[in-house]
């Protein structure tokens, strides 16, 4: 019998922590999963202070470097911003978390006294980087952790609007693909996504309440095992504009450990169950057919029980919005082997709606046969 999952513990690919702000400089912030994590993607936010940037900070870019631009904020199509002490920033990784350079009173970005924080944090490969030349025309540099399924990827483009491709390193097809043009120089600055359920003629953008539009980021090509594609048509390139510095969070799906998907909504307050084979950590959605709607960031720490109701967004600077004061309850049940939609709330439960999502485990729904296929529990 085949094991169900691959990664019986997701705390060693994968943490939520969560902390209040105390201006202390430098301050390490330690994980509490099962097991050790050293972090090479960190997204942090200010849960408590509005008008706060969604700030990602990585290991391939480099903790507090000398002289390369590092910080990106998801809520924003600026490019990379150096990190800056008067607001705090993450210095470096750690054994099982990390740490932050404080700023004093104006750290918002990180340290705020008093305020809450929550960073979700991934695992690539220790900030060990590799060339990779599978690409066709673009080489790239990459740092894979191909067990979770989850690569940094650099790239300089080269303007070329069809048949470019960049290697990934995972040794397996991406589900969802978050590119960044560095530099904000190019004539689509926006963070572009690509997802399996939209298909490759389709991007949303991760900064915008934008709805999804067809164009051809990808050059209307599915990704492979080795590599995505690039381009752009009439003079706009967003993915492969030349002489531009790109980064891109690629990730494909591992069986009990991450899910990227899609579901209709229903409008009902016993909205949509979605199963994804273990129980989430980190819970992303977004209302693909509509505009004017955010992308919602749920998760395990900030809410410890069931209805997972406090929301933060990826495309907004806003404090974290507690969905229980919502008339329609803003918020869904994190369930052993998914999660249910449990609001008329249309941003993610607007009738006929197509809704795709991102997740990450806490617990894989059963265990491999080697730990004896252990079930999970619900909240």
């Amino acid at each position: 019998m085949a094991d169900y999952t691959a990664i019986d513990d997701p705390s060693a690919h994968f943490q939520v922590a969560t902390y209040t702000g105390n201006t202390s400089a430098p301050r390490n912030i330690t994980n509490d999963g099962n097991s050790n994590l050293k972090p090479d993607l960190i997204w942090g936010k200010n849960r408590t202070t509005a008008g706060t940037n969604n700030i990602i900070t990585n290991s391939t870019l480099g903790f507090d470097p000398a002289n390369t631009d590092s910080l990106l904020s998801t809520d924003s199509s600026g490019g990379v911003n150096t990190p800056n002490p008067t607001y705090g920033y993450v210095s470096a990784a750690l054994t099982d978390g990390f740490t932050i350079a404080s700023g004093g009173t104006n750290d918002d970005s990180f340290n705020e006294n008093s305020s809450e924080f929550v960073a979700w944090q991934w695992k690539a490969n220790g900030g060990t980087t590799a060339s990779n030349t599978t690409g066709n025309g673009i080489d790239s540099v990459v740092q894979a952790n191909t067990t979770a399924g989850f690569s940094i990827v650099t790239y300089d483009g080269n303007g070329t609007q069809s048949g470019q491709t960049v290697g990934h390193g995972l040794g397996a097809v991406p589900k969802m693909i978050l590119s960044k043009d560095r530099d904000a120089t190019s004539n689509v600055p926006n963070w572009r996504v690509y997802h399996q359920a939209l298909g490759n003629t389709k991007y949303m953008t991760l900064d915008t309440d934008a709805a999804v539009a067809t164009y051809n980021d990808w050059d209307n090509t599915d990704p492979t095992s080795s590599v995505y594609s690039v381009g752009g048509a009439g003079g706009y390139t967003p993915t492969n504009t030349n002489n531009t510095e790109y980064i891109a969070f690629v990730f494909a799906e591992v069986q009990g450990f991450s899910k990227f998907g899609s579901y209709i909504a229903n409008g009902n307050a016993d909205g949509p169950f979605v199963y994804t084979g273990f129980k989430p950590s980190l819970l992303i959605l977004r209302n693909s057919t509509n505009s004017g709607y955010n992308w919602w960031i749920l998760d395990n720490k900030r809410n410890a029980f069931n209805l997972t109701d406090e929301v933060l967004y990826t495309n907004l600077t806003a404090a974290e919005f507690d969905g229980s004061g919502h008339a329609s309850n803003m918020g869904v049940d994190f369930l052993s082997n998914g999660f249910k939609v449990r609001t008329t709330n249309t941003a993610i439960n607007n009738t006929g709606a197509t809704n795709i999502y991102m997740a990450w485990a806490e617990n894989p729904f059963v265990t491999s046969t080697s730990a004896n296929s252990i079930p999970t529990t619900a909240r």
